[in-house]
């Protein structure tokens, strides 16, 4: 059995424990907020890559920087365990002008649950715009 084989086997036998626990720290969920900022701006997570492909993606020590000396991140991480880890209350960077990518001029602390309700409402924007109902009457036609 190789090391890959043996980490699969170990993760199916503790329920991913360790790794869930470690990323309940301040080291470990920004590790795994970063890395999942990665996969969406190379578009390994495909159902949303439209939304993040290709956009700029600052240095990781530099994200790693900013979230530790930013005090919204302390409030929202602290909250969020009190609230013994309510997924709503999980701390996300919102990038402010979503056309754009992930920079510090353009990255906010909200949590999940407003970041969500604004992804909403965004979408319900784009929807109801005229270029995107013009171009749905075409496509109809």
């Amino acid at each position: 059995m190789n090391k890959l084989q043996r980490q699969r086997e170990y993760r199916k036998r503790t329920g991913n424990a360790p790794t869930k626990r470690y990323e309940k720290t301040p080291n470990g969920f920004l590790m795994r907020m970063y890395r999942n900022m990665t996969s969406r701006v190379r578009g390994i997570q495909k159902p949303k890559a439209h939304l993040y492909l290709g956009k700029e993606l600052l240095p990781r020590e530099e994200f790693y920087k900013w979230a530790r000396n930013h005090k919204d991140f302390w409030k929202l991480f602290n909250s969020w365990g009190e609230s013994n880890y309510d997924r709503k209350l999980t701390p996300t960077v919102d990038r402010i002008d979503s056309q754009k990518g992930y920079f510090l001029d353009n990255m906010e602390w909200v949590t999940h649950s407003e970041n969500s309700r604004r992804g909403s409402l965004s979408n319900v924007r784009r929807r109801y715009s005229p270029s995107y109902v013009e171009t749905h009457r075409a496509e109809q036609k």
